[in-house]
Parts: C-alpha cells; sequence; structure tokens
C-alpha cells in the first residue's frame, strides 16, 4: 500500500488516537491474574504460566511479567502460518514508564547530533519518504532463557520471545541523508518514548555502526502485518533492524543521534554483551572471558505441530511441519531426524518470503514399531552456519540455538 493511503486509511489522526488511546487506557490496569495456565514445562520451573488476555491490543498471551509488560507468544500460534498476528506478538520492555497515549499531531521524530542538518520531522514526513517492506524476524537476544541449565538469572523465556512479520516503513538511510551524516560520523543512535523508573536509570538507548544504519536495509516501521504497530509494539515508529536481536529494535522511536565516537552507554557498553566466543559459549564460572555487544541472530528450527509427549500412529505416515530461520542469512536447508539424530534426510521448504523470515518445512515418516522416537530438526543457513549439537552456555542467557528435540510414542 503507498505510504500516503497507509497515512489516510490507517494513520489519519483519529484512529491512531483512538488505537493508541484504548490501548494506553488499560495498559497498566492489565492484571496478572491468570484466567487460566499454560503448559511452559522449563528445567528450573515453573511447570505453568498465566495465560492471560488483560494486555491492549493482545489476544492470550504467556504472561511473564506486568510491568514492564512481558508477554511470550503461545507456542501454538507458530503453526498456523509463518507471519505472527500482531495480537500474539511478543512483548519485551526494559522499562516500566512507557507511554499510555501518543498525541500523533505533536509527535516529532528528532535527527541530530554530527549532522548538517538537525531535523524534527512529523509523522506525515516520514510517511511521505520512500516506502519499503521487508519480512524479518523479531527475537529477543534472551528467547528460550528458561532452557538454560545451570539456570541464569533475567526473563525465564519459553520459545515464544520471538515473531515475524511484514514490516512497512522508511528507509533509515533515507532519514539519515536527508539530515546529511557528516565525515567522521563512527556510530547512530537511537532512543524511544519509554522512560526509567528511578532516578539516574539508565536511558535504554541502542547503537549502530553508521555503515550499518546506512545500508538501506535497516528501516523506521510505522505497519506490521499492513496494521499500525500496536502499542506494546512500539507504536508509532520503530527500527527494525534484519538479522540482529530485538534489542536493537527500539520501540516508539522519536530520537536518533549521530555520533562522532563510540557509544559507551549503558546498554551498550556494560549490558546485552556476550562471550567473543563460537556460539556465544563460556563455561559456568568461567573468568576472563572478553565480551562484546550482541549482535547478528543465529540460525534455528522448530517443529509446530507436534508436542513433546504426541501420540502418532504406528505404521502410518505421519506429517512434521514447522519453521526455520537462518538469523541474519536465508534458511538453505532444514533436515530432519526420527531416531535422535543418527540419521538424518532434508525436508521439503515452503515459500521464501525473503532472507530474514521465517520458512516453513514439512516432511512426512513412518514409525515402524511402537514405542519412543526422538523427534529432531536442525537449520543450515545461507551461509553455511548449522545448529549445533549442544546447548551454549553464558551467564547472560543469550543465542541458544541448539538443535531442538520432540519426543513423542507411536502407539
Amino acid at each position: 500500500m503507498p505510504a500516503m493511503s497507509f497515512l489516510a486509511e490507517a494513520v489519519s489522526r483519529r484512529k491512531l488516537l483512538r488505537d493508541a488511546g484504548a490501548a494506553g487506557t488499560a495498559l497498566f490496569a492489565a492484571s496478572a491474574r491468570a484466567e487460566r495456565l499454560i503448559r511452559l514445562p522449563l528445567p528450573g520451573g515453573p511447570d505453568e504460566r498465566p495465560l492471560t488476555t488483560a494486555f491492549p491490543q493482545k489476544g492470550a498471551m504467556i504472561l511473564q511479567r506486568t510491568r514492564p509488560p512481558l508477554l511470550e507468544t503461545p507456542f501454538a500460534v507458530f503453526d498456523e502460518g509463518i507471519f505472527t498476528p500482531n495480537d500474539r506478538f511478543f512483548v519485551r520492555w526494559h522499562w516500566a514508564v512507557i507511554p499510555t497515549r501518543i498525541d500523533v499531531d505533536r509527535f516529532r521524530l528528532n535527527v541530530r547530533g554530527h549532522v548538517n542538518r538537525p531535523l524534527s520531522l512529523t509523522l506525515k514526513e516520514v510517511l511521505a519518504l520512500p516506502q519499503i517492506e521487508i519480512a524479518a524476524v523479531n527475537q529477543c537476544s534472551g528467547n528460550s532463557r528458561g532452557f538454560f541449565q545451570p539456570r541464569v538469572a533475567g526473563g525465564e523465556w519459553g520459545n515464544g520471545a520471538m515473531g515475524n512479520a511484514r514490516w512497512t516503513g522508511v528507509r533509515l538511510k533515507d532519514v539519515l541523508d536527508r539530515a546529511g551524516v557528516k565525515a567522521g560520523a563512527v556510530q547512530v543512535r537511537f532512543n524511544g518514548l519509554d522512560e526509567p523508573v528511578v532516578a539516574n536509570g539508565p536511558d535504554f538507548m541502542k547503537s549502530l555502526a553508521v555503515d550499518h544504519a546506512r545500508d538501506g536495509e535497516v528501516m523506521i516501521a510505522y505497519a506490521m502485518n499492513g496494521r499500525p504497530l500496536p502499542l506494546l509494539n512500539g507504536f508509532p515508529l520503530r527500527l527494525v533492524v534484519p538479522g540482529w536481536y530485538a534489542t536493537y529494535w527500539v520501540k516508539m522511536l522519536n530520537d536518533i543521534e549521530v555520533l562522532n565516537e563510540p557509544d559507551t552507554n549503558f546498554w551498550m557498553k556494560t549490558a546485552y554483551t556476550i562471550p567473543a566466543t563460537p556460539n556465544a559459549d563460556m563455561k559456568p564460572g568461567q573468568t576472563g572471558v572478553r565480551m562484546v555487544p550482541i549482535s547478528r541472530m543465529n540460525p534455528r528450527s522448530f517443529i509446530t505441530n507436534l508436542a513433546a509427549g504426541a501420540r502418532i500412529p504406528v505404521g502410518r505416515p505421519t506429517l512434521v511441519r514447522g519453521i526455520a530461520f537462518g538469523g541474519d542469512s536465508g534458511v538453505s536447508r532444514v533436515d530432519f531426524s526420527s531416531d535422535g539424530g543418527r540419521t538424518w534426510h532434508a525436508a521439503q521448504l515452503g515459500k521464501d518470503e525473503g532472507k530474514y523470515s521465517f520458512r516453513r518445512w514439512e516432511t512426512r515418516f513412518v514409525p515402524t514399531a511402537r514405542g519412543r522416537y526422538t523427534l529432531m530438526v536442525r537449520c543450515t543457513n545461507a551461509n553455511g552456519e548449522v545448529q549445533p549439537a549442544q546447548p551454549n552456555w553464558n551467564p547472560a542467557g543469550f543465542m541458544r540455538n541448539v538443535i531442538e528435540t520432540t519426543p513423542v510414542s507411536a502407539v
């Protein structure tokens, strides 16, 4: 849809204020009450979590935390299609002071710092820039943290702190070019409307190298899956950094600062760092490991139509399907094993929606005897990177991408 048509139809002042206002009214009234429980067996517990519909513009979500909101997508949603519905898309905020209303007439996107022409763009001016669209996975750095052993601190996510959407917006490059990046620029820093809850708390800001920021793929999105961003997913604007973890996808983006020296703010220098080792792996208690900011995602794949403990018919073909993504490159192949990894065969890949998107895969196998079968799925990306057989470990619980295992029984 052309940007101005989108503006006229979906981003009108009246509609945005209605959508954001309705969302904001209920945002902090959302209760942690368990409308019902969902099984989420993690090594360190809990075995069950609340499933809530109390949050605005959201359907049933697994409640990790109320304030600030941490909402996980129930894993069954990923079997419904490769694009995650907006109302089931996971939510992760760092600070609880989140605007509950956005006045689109007053909203401005500021561009400042090491530029020739500082900008203060209205939402209409942003949407007037050339429109682009990209399918990309947005995944929390700590997705699947709840499976780390030994257990680590942080949100104990299952596998649902991720989602895939078709993002609509404008190139960050076009905005930066309008401001005129000066020679000597090193990084571009991004800030949103959320604020710390305590005095002197570190404002949540993230930075990208200037060449990355201007690569033509990093974008400022105003829509996902053809609709305005939900309030909890960053309305009215958010950064989209395809192939990189969600920590860089700054929500409610309102400030862009071009820097002529490296960014040493807390969220770049201290938080969100990983061991500078293969697969971000280290041993518990190990010291002297060089740490670097987390960045690109790695390949992952999942079985979505069969849950652990499923019962399947013996002697008959069983359909197995799921999703895969290559991280920072496309899916090259997906392999399936029904015998715990002793033998593998290539699964059939579905439509390619782009190198940063989920991709559907499927295969069939025939269990020849009654008993337990260990199903496994493994993704290889276009860079030749393969999911590992052994899980990684680091104290932040980041970047888990071990080959997934699903035990089933043939009866």
